[in-house]
């Protein structure tokens, strides 16, 4: 059978509920062409648990040149244009910048997630670093199975742009979305009034997608983000049920950062309060300089501290992404895009599982995957 098509078979975690299904699944040309139960071992190219590749749906891979510094307050360490970060990523090379995002590229890929979204600090040369962090790591065979939405941000300061210019901004926003797949700004408390709305309005007119940081460290830029009408919403860890139904109304998809919102100790996002106000939430790892890319560990979080169930937890790893971020795939269905993980049933870790989508979400990690599939590759705008 040609390596353009292929089975994948075992417990297969099907549709929108996960529904465990013994059988095969049949990729051809990258796509999931079909589903079939059939119970038992056929000729196929790997066999286990099978499960959609994660979508991590908000990183900050540039500060992976800074890992696990002191934990002060979270303005601090991460708010523009002085935070610890920025004065980091200022004094970085562009070669130590581009080997340190390589590397955490090849982790993403190693744990088992197919699509990222990150928001690239920097203006165009940090857009121009993590593409050639993505062509490294290419080289090294880390990325035939990862997408890239990168969300490139213009260099602003408190003032706008770095010498107060307006129109300097939008010329880089211009030039940023020649090549990104949009912008993603941190919190309307960064900006002098009217700047962020400026970039909003120019970043739709080009056609990019706009996301921004909100409620993160409390909830007074929450109200003012709704304003700006973002395509994603990204922590909302301070949300009143007031301002989720705010964000309901909008049908803005929110991404939420568990470990990383508890390492800085803003606090644990309202999760089950967000899923019943009928959001799509979706998930991240952050900044890599708090945390691993890896979404095994971010699931085991959501399952002990968020109230809500196995197959939720999954769905906002996976699903919940790729929807957030346009893309075919977080789901196993026919006509989907093959990004697939399996998983060894028989490993140390998971042999004896009895409940396969429980074990998937709160016992199975990176060391248990033999086998992923991508479909395209990496890319850095989203079509």
């Amino acid at each position: 059978m040609p390596i353009d098509e292929y089975l994948l078979s075992g417990s297969i975690l099907c549709g929108e509920d996960f529904d465990v299904v013994e059988g095969y699944i049949c990729i051809r040309d990258g796509v999931i062409a079909e589903i079939c139960e059939e119970p038992g071992r056929v000729d196929a190219l790997a066999h286990g648990i099978i499960l959609p590749a994660f979508v991590n749906a908000h990183t900050h891979l540039g500060d992976s040149v800074l890992k696990d510094p002191e934990i002060t307050d979270i303005a601090s360490l991460v708010r523009p244009p002085d935070g610890l970060k920025h004065r980091v990523l200022r004094e970085t090379s562009t070669h130590d910048l581009v080997h340190a995002m390589q590397a955490s590229i090849c982790d993403m890929v190693a744990t088992g997630t197919c699509a990222f979204a990150d928001f690239r600090e920097g203006g165009l040369p940090g857009v121009l670093a993590l593409m050639r962090a993505i062509d490294a790591a290419s080289a090294l065979g880390c990325t035939g199975a990862v997408d890239a939405v990168i969300l490139g941000r213009p260099g602003v300061g408190k003032g706008g742009g770095e010498d107060g210019d307006k129109s300097d901004v939008v010329d880089e926003i211009d030039s940023i979305l020649k090549l990104a797949g949009g912008i993603g700004i941190s919190s309307t408390n960064d900006y002098e009034e009217g700047f962020a709305a400026a970039i909003a309005e120019r970043t739709r007119r080009q056609g990019g997608i706009f996301a921004i940081h909100a409620g993160e460290l409390d909830s007074t830029d929450i109200r003012d983000a709704l304003e700006l009408k973002p395509d994603l919403l990204i922590h909302l860890t301070h949300a009143s049920r007031e301002d989720l139904r705010g964000v309901a109304e909008e049908n803005i998809p929110v991404v939420v950062c568990i470990r990383s919102n508890l390492v800085t100790r803003v606090g644990i996002p309202p999760v089950k309060e967000m899923l019943a106000a009928g959001l799509v939430v979706a998930a991240g790892t952050d900044n890599v300089m708090f945390n691993s890319v890896d979404i095994f560990s971010e699931m085991k979080f959501l399952s002990s501290l968020c109230q809500i169930d196995e197959g939720q937890v999954l769905r906002i790893c996976t699903r919940a992404g790729a929807l957030a971020l346009g893309l075919n795939c977080g789901i196993i269905e026919p006509g989907m895009d093959a990004r697939v993980t399996v998983l060894d049933k028989d490993s140390y870790n998971l042999t004896g599982a009895k409940n396969i989508l429980r074990s998937v979400v709160r016992r199975a990690r990176a060391g248990d995957i033999v086998f992923c599939s991508g479909g395209a590759g990496a890319g850095a705008r989203m079509q």
